[in-house]
């Protein structure tokens, strides 16, 4: 007979802090510590969200953030690199400590380098989206340069499209959102 430890929200709030700004999230009571990500990893998603903001803004229907605390529960606490919320969700899911405890109608993740992180973001955080409401997820791969878009088919989040330098982002959930792949990427240097 095994157990496995389970850790909660509060354990990981308990946590001496770092000055490293280590990220900790939980997905069904399992720890993962991830490190500072790449500086590719964090341009694809300022961009993103920046997009997303700027069509935000310019509706007034929600509002895009970066890297924001999503709870779902004391054993599901996650830090999607982007996400985008409708006013109403917001208003309902924001509370008081600046944490969401209503899921995000989009989810983004940009991979990570490496077999565990790619599990846990194709894998592992598809399928917590999925139980918990988010309506659309996309999976980020800057080294690629692909976008992989999954929408909601009942209870799943299912693969829609793969999206290429070639191709233009959009979603049913951003009436009028348009944003070029290409444009994710950051322009090489000469």
């Amino acid at each position: 007979m095994s157990s496995s430890l389970r850790f909660t929200t509060a354990d990981v709030e308990a946590l001496p802090d770092r000055l490293d700004d280590t990220r900790y999230e939980l997905i069904d009571g399992e720890l993962s510590v991830a490190k500072q990500p790449h500086w590719a990893h964090q341009y694809v998603s300022f961009r993103l969200a920046a997009a997303i903001e700027a069509w935000s803004r310019q509706t007034g229907r929600g509002v895009a953030n970066i890297a924001p605390g999503v709870i779902f529960s004391s054993e599901d606490d996650v830090a999607p690199d982007v996400v985008w919320i409708s006013r109403e969700r917001r208003a309902r899911g924001l509370r008081a400590d600046g944490k969401l405890y209503a899921a995000p109608e989009l989810a983004v993740e940009v991979l990570s380098p490496g077999r565990t992180n790619e599990r846990r973001d194709r894998e592992v955080k598809l399928k917590l989206y999925a139980r918990e409401g988010v309506e659309e997820y996309w999976l980020v791969d800057w080294r690629a340069r692909t976008v992989e878009v999954y929408r909601r088919s009942g209870d799943l989040l299912q693969l829609a499209q793969t999206l290429t330098d070639a191709d233009t982002l959009a979603s049913p959930l951003l009436p009028g959102f348009a944003y070029p792949v290409r444009d994710l990427w950051e322009p090489a240097l000469d």
